[in-house]
């Protein structure tokens, strides 16, 4: 399968990378910058990972039929707008928190409630978005070799493009777990914070793990 990883080039993007390209898939680094994407697919195919190529954003969702949205929540908007037309008719996998800087470990709901029914509603019915990998440390899933030892809560609206993803995220090395419509973004987003602030007040790399299923 192609994925697009657009943002790509922070250190969660490069975890999905290479965790992706092991498991044999082809994989596209975006980035506004495509010089920037370009270096760091170099980097990764230096390190064995040659399924791994860089460019600009628009190049690597035109070419890709899973997308995965790494970007700040301050450029959330932005990005989508100006990939809306090259994200029609494809599987859109949006992790991003809308965390209000300076305030990192305080939750925020953004005017659309959460930023993947931002996603939905900006980018129409055309793009399946599918909310996911909140609460995966940036650290553990950076370094390849890191375990995964934690659950993946993963929404959307539309059974398919959920279960699509949860494949996707099982290859990982995750545990994916059915966590239902995308309006339940709403509290897989707004547990981040908290997250952030357990990590910081017991110096660890937090995930969660549900017991039971």
């Amino acid at each position: 399968m192609q994925i697009a990883v657009v943002g790509g080039t922070g250190r969660e993007g490069r975890g999905l990378a290479l965790r992706w390209a092991r498991a044999g898939h082809q994989v596209a680094i975006g980035s506004r910058d495509a010089d920037k994407a370009k270096a760091k697919a170099q980097e990764l195919s230096a390190a064995g990972a040659t399924n791994i190529e860089g460019g600009s954003n628009e190049w690597a969702v035109a070419r890709s039929e899973v997308v995965v949205l790494s970007v700040p929540y301050g450029a959330h908007a932005e990005t989508l707008a100006s990939l809306k037309s090259v994200l029609a008719g494809k599987l859109l996998i949006d992790i991003t928190v809308p965390i209000k800087p300076p305030h990192f470990m305080e939750v925020h709901l953004p005017a659309g409630q959460s930023s993947a029914l931002e996603a939905q509603a900006l980018l129409g019915a055309e793009t399946q978005v599918v909310a996911a990998l909140h609460h995966v440390s940036s650290a553990h899933l950076g370094n390849p070799d890191h375990p995964l030892e934690c659950d993946v809560l993963v929404c959307s609206d539309i059974d398919a493009a959920r279960a699509k993803a949860m494949a996707l995220i099982g290859e990982l090395g995750a545990r994916a777990l059915d966590a239902g419509p995308l309006r339940n973004a709403i509290a897989l987003e707004s547990l981040t914070p908290v997250i952030l602030h357990l990590n910081k007040k017991y110096k660890t790399n937090a995930g969660i793990r549900f017991v039971g299923i």
